[in-house]
């Protein structure tokens, strides 16, 4: 154990090196401060009435609901993936390399985004599209069985890689001075990835790893489209 131990203290040395550096160069960088205080100027060029609350902007609001599902969903295709093919029948040997092949798929979608995003389509309706490709792949993966739902479910992946910098942007979009308070609460919407496995797990306990899959999933793609 004392072995296995001492394995991970160089990893973790050159991780906390890393993230120094970069904390430091992110600090001298010469990116602008930006100023959130200033009044808020709509498409019409007219100054926008500053509102009494954070919460009275409906698009905060809905974007709070969607990160915490996209968040969601992100985990499940991730992390759940195994515990999917096992309930399938499938042993731990084939399982373990399953989170590889979610991650794979973000990775293709993220090069996706950097060629085409915003020069062919624009963040909004790429959203819209990630969405309902989350829909179908979900819809598949309840449909098919063994590797072929695996794989659906790792193609999810693909689906989610874009949809962080697509609901950001549309979340705080007009807050002015609440930019900086909204921006905090978005990111609190991480504790959908420890909500979500949990309701899955108490479905698939009762209904089966595909139908619990499907309603756990469903919903969360459903209205991220929305």
């Amino acid at each position: 154990m004392n072995r296995l131990a001492q394995r991970v203290i160089t990893p973790y040395v050159i991780i906390a090196v890393v993230l120094t550096l970069l904390a430091l160069l992110i600090k001298y960088s010469l990116l602008p401060e930006i100023d959130t205080d200033k009044p808020h100027v709509g498409n019409d060029g007219n100054v926008v009435a500053t509102r009494s609350s954070v919460f009275k902007y409906s698009n905060l609001n809905l974007g709070i609901i969607c990160l915490f599902l996209y968040i969601s969903v992100e985990v499940m295709a991730g992390d759940v993936i195994g515990t999917y093919g096992k309930s399938l029948g499938m042993n731990l040997d084939q399982t373990k390399i399953f989170t590889s092949y979610t991650l794979a798929s973000m990775l293709v979608g993220y090069i996706i985004g950097i060629i085409c995003i915003p020069k062919y389509i624009k963040q909004e309706k790429a959203l819209l599209i990630l969405s309902l490709v989350g829909i179908l792949f979900t819809i598949a993966a309840f449909l098919t069985t063994g590797y072929l739902s695996v794989m659906f479910i790792a193609l999810l992946g693909l689906a989610n890689s874009l949809m962080w910098p697509a609901i950001f942007p549309l979340a705080i979009k007009g807050l002015g001075k609440y930019t900086k308070i909204g921006s905090a609460i978005l990111v609190m919407g991480i504790a959908g990835g420890a909500i979500l496995p949990q309701i899955y797990a108490l479905l698939e306990r009762s209904l089966g790893p595909q139908t619990g899959l499907l309603l756990s999933m469903f919903p969360c793609y459903l209205y991220i489209s929305y």
